[in-house]
């Protein structure tokens, strides 16, 4: 059994496994808009993961692509002039970045 709440229109807002103050009715486990309601949070916090790897993601292929021309496997006139303007600034952006050293570390924790 699910506690949830709704919104003026019926929508569900909400929805505990426990009981909470605004809860306005209770629905069972195999109930439809139970059933949907976390499939839609399941494609939620995937998709959340997906955009946070995207981040990650980007770093490691600047990383890679570094080391693949900084050893002579590819010339960055290799990739498209598109790609090739976003590696200079990207680069750009690091070297910059590089001068403040004692202020932001390679494992990107932030300031300090």
């Amino acid at each position: 059994m699910f506690y949830v709440q709704r919104d003026a229109q019926g929508q569900l807002v909400r929805v505990e496994a426990a009981a909470f103050a605004e809860a306005t009715e209770t629905l069972p486990a195999d109930h439809h808009e139970i059933q949907t309601w976390y499939a839609n949070e399941a494609v939620e916090i995937s998709l959340k993961q997906l955009k946070h790897s995207d981040l990650e993601m980007v770093r490691v292929l600047d990383d890679l692509i570094q080391v693949l021309t900084s050893k002579g496997v590819i010339r960055i006139t290799d990739l498209p002039e598109a790609a090739q303007a976003k590696l200079l600034d990207r680069s750009n952006a690091r070297e910059t970045l590089g001068g403040l050293s004692r202020l932001i570390n390679d494992d990107e924790t932030g300031l300090i």
